[in-house]
């Protein structure tokens, strides 16, 4: 992939939305994780927190592009990615850390749940860099900051802004569209431009329109649930 071309461009525009939505949970758990340790020793923890999750997610992102290349995975992955941006539309994350005043076991929290917490941005990430260590690279290094510092900025965009949500699902469902008719397995089913764009399309407002619809249901249904309580 060309440096500066336009599809370098637009796979880095997903990897920094993908990262704007994705990342900032990680930032919160780092926040929450930290929150009853004393003052002095809180920026250790955010600090080294940080830098254990970014090494673990580095190694996590390097591993799954190379195994990306496997012929199925890229099918299997497109597949995943499609549920995350569902279940991000119509799911409502809980950040349910539990805080601890030893420095050292907040920052082995942090690590674990940002272990389990990364694996869709990693996903995300690895397949919007379609094998690209560039892209990769500079999805790792978009992703560092929004950790420590954007948090806030996060939760208040998507509190204040929902479609900053819907928009997020919509890129990882592009993304992930884009994972599955590259999978080498089934590419010559999209040989066809208007086929591929069409499949990429349909992907995108299937999963938006399925989550939304999905969510105000559940919102009707706690409002019922409510009234008759």
């Amino acid at each position: 992939m060309d440096f500066l071309s336009i599809e370098f461009l637009t796979a880095l525009l997903s990897i920094i939305i993908i990262d704007l939505v994705l990342a900032g949970d990680n930032a919160i758990v780092i926040g929450l994780a930290a929150r009853n340790v004393d003052k002095a020793n809180q920026k250790k923890v955010i600090i080294w927190g940080t830098v254990g999750a970014v090494i673990i997610r580095v190694i996590a992102t390097v591993l799954v592009t190379y195994l990306l290349q496997i012929y199925g995975l890229r099918l299997v992955g497109g597949l995943a990615l499609i549920y995350i941006a569902y279940k991000l539309l119509v799911e409502e994350k809980k950040h349910e850390i539990s805080a601890t005043n030893q420095m050292w076991a907040a920052i082995r929290t942090i690590i674990i749940a940002d272990t389990m917490m990364g694996l869709d941005n990693v996903l995300a990430v690895a397949g919007a860099a379609h094998g690209d260590m560039l892209l990769v690279i500079l999805g790792l290094a978009i992703s560092v900051p929004i950790m420590v510092w954007g948090s806030t900025i996060i939760l208040k965009l998507t509190e204040r802004y929902p479609v900053v949500i819907t928009i997020g699902a919509a890129v990882l469902a592009y993304t992930a569209a884009k994972m599955v008719v590259a999978e080498p397995l089934i590419a010559h089913w999209f040989a066809n431009g208007v086929v591929k764009y069409g499949f990429e399309a349909l992907v995108v407002v299937l999963v938006v329109a399925i989550g939304m619809r999905v969510k105000k249901i559940k919102i009707e249904k706690t409002k019922k649930e409510a009234l008759h309580a």
